[in-house]
C-alpha cells in the first residue's frame, strides 16, 4: 500500500509498506477517506514540532471506513464511516485511572509520537472509533480539531453569563468559538490575521471581532461597555499572547490555555492574586468529546460551513503540500482527499 512519510523537516516522500492484515481481536482495520491536516502537521514539516522525531508518517483527523473488525468487536461493522481518537495511554497511571485519558503519562498521539493515517489502511483499537454515518466524509475528519476546542470549553466551565474571549481564530480557535456559542455566552474573538476575522464575521456573526492592536484592553471595554472577559481561552500558542490574557481577563475570571508554548509562561504574581484568576490548560479531548460532535454535527448544532478552504490529492500530497504556507492562498483547514 502507498503511505508518506515525512523523512526530515520539508521532504514528503512516498513509500511502499505491507498492508496491515486481519486485526487483532480489539481492533479494527480502517481505510483512510479523508485526512485533516493540522497545525501539528505544519509545525513537523517546517521542523518546529515539540517532541517529534523523524522520519514520521503524519495525520491524525481522521475521517476512515471500517474493511475488517476484530472477533471482539461489536460497535461496529464493515462499511461504517468512523471518527478515530488519536491518543492513545501506553499505560493505565493514575490519570488514566481518573478518566483523564487526554493527559496519562504515557500518552502518545497518532502521528506525532507514532507513525499516522497518511497511509491507505491502518489497524487501531476499536474502542477509540466512533461510528459516524450520517454524517459527511469532510464533517468526520474535522472531528477531532472540534473535540479540541469542545474539551477546552469543558475546562472553562462557561455559564451563560459569561462574556468569552477566543483569541486566535485558527482551525482550533474557530472550534473553540462554534462551542462556546452552544453555552449561550457572549463570545468575542481577537486575532492579528484579518482574513480569519473576515471568515468569523461571515460564518459566525453574533461574534464580535477585534484585530490585535496596542490598546485591546481598551477595544474590549468600548465593545463591552466598560467589562473585561469572564473567561478567556487563548488558541495560539504565543508566549506574548499567553502572557497578555491576565491582563485581558476581569478580576475572578477563568483563563484556559490551549495553546502549547515550549518555553516559560511568566506573569505578574500581584495582578494574579488581585484578579483572584483561575488559570487552567486544556490537552487534547476524551471519548465524550467525540461522542458529543458527532451528536452535534447530526444535529446541525455544529456546522463546518466554509471551515475547508483547501482539498489536496493524498497521489499528489508530497507536490502540493508547500502550497498551505502561502499566504496568498488564505488557507484555514486544509484535508487529504484519498479517492
Amino acid at each position: 500500500m502507498n503511505a508518506i512519510v515525512l523523512e526530515e523537516p520539508g521532504v514528503l516522500k512516498k513509500i511502499q509498506k505491507e498492508q496491515p492484515q486481519q486485526p487483532q481481536p480489539n481492533e479494527v482495520l480502517l481505510k483512510m477517506r479523508r485526512l485533516g491536516i493540522c497545525g501539528t502537521d505544519l509545525h513537523a514539516f517546517n521542523g518546529k514540532q515539540p517532541f517529534f522525531s523523524y522520519p514520521r508518517i503524519l495525520g491524525h483527523e481522521i475521517a476512515a471506513e471500517v474493511v475488517a473488525l476484530g472477533e471482539q468487536v461489536n460497535h461496529l461493522k464493515i462499511g461504517d464511516l468512523c471518527a478515530v481518537m488519536p491518543y492513545r495511554n501506553k499505560e493505565v497511571d493514575q490519570a488514566v485511572r481518573r478518566g483523564k485519558t487526554n493527559c496519562g503519562s504515557t500518552l502518545s498521539v497518532f502521528g506525532v509520537h507514532e507513525d499516522g493515517a497518511m497511509q491507505e489502511y491502518i489497524t487501531y483499537p476499536a474502542d477509540q472509533v466512533f461510528p459516524a454515518n450520517e454524517l459527511s466524509l469532510d464533517q468526520i475528519a474535522m472531528i477531532e480539531p472540534l473535540a479540541i476546542g469542545s474539551h477546552a470549553v469543558e475546562r472553562a466551565d462557561i455559564r451563560p453569563d459569561d462574556i468569552v474571549l477566543v483569541v486566535g481564530a485558527g482551525p482550533i480557535g474557530i472550534g473553540t468559538i462554534a462551542m462556546a456559542l452552544l453555552k449561550a455566552a457572549k463570545v468575542v474573538v481577537l486575532d492579528m490575521n484579518q482574513n480569519r476575522l473576515d471568515y468569523i464575521n461571515t460564518y459566525f456573526p453574533s461574534v464580535s471581532c477585534i484585530q490585535l492592536n496596542d490598546v485591546v484592553i481598551d477595544s474590549l471595554k468600548t465593545l463591552l461597555n466598560g467589562d473585561l472577559p469572564t473567561v478567556i481561552l487563548d488558541a495560539t500558542g504565543n508566549k506574548e499572547s499567553m502572557q497578555k490574557c491576565l491582563e485581558y481577563v476581569a478580576p475572578g475570571g477563568t483563563i484556559v490555555y490551549i495553546g502549547l508554548f515550549i518555553g516559560d509562561i511568566v506573569f505578574h504574581d500581584p495582578l494574579f492574586h488581585r484578579k483572584e484568576i483561575t488559570l487552567k490548560a486544556s490537552r487534547n479531548a476524551v471519548a465524550t468529546d467525540f461522542t458529543k460532535l458527532i451528536r452535534l454535527l447530526k444535529a446541525g448544532l455544529v456546522s463546518i460551513d466554509g471551515y475547508i478552504t483547501h482539498r489536496l490529492a493524498f497521489g499528489t500530497l508530497n507536490e502540493s503540500f508547500t502550497k498551505l504556507y502561502l499566504p496568498e492562498e488564505r488557507v484555514i483547514k486544509a484535508v487529504v482527499e484519498f479517492e
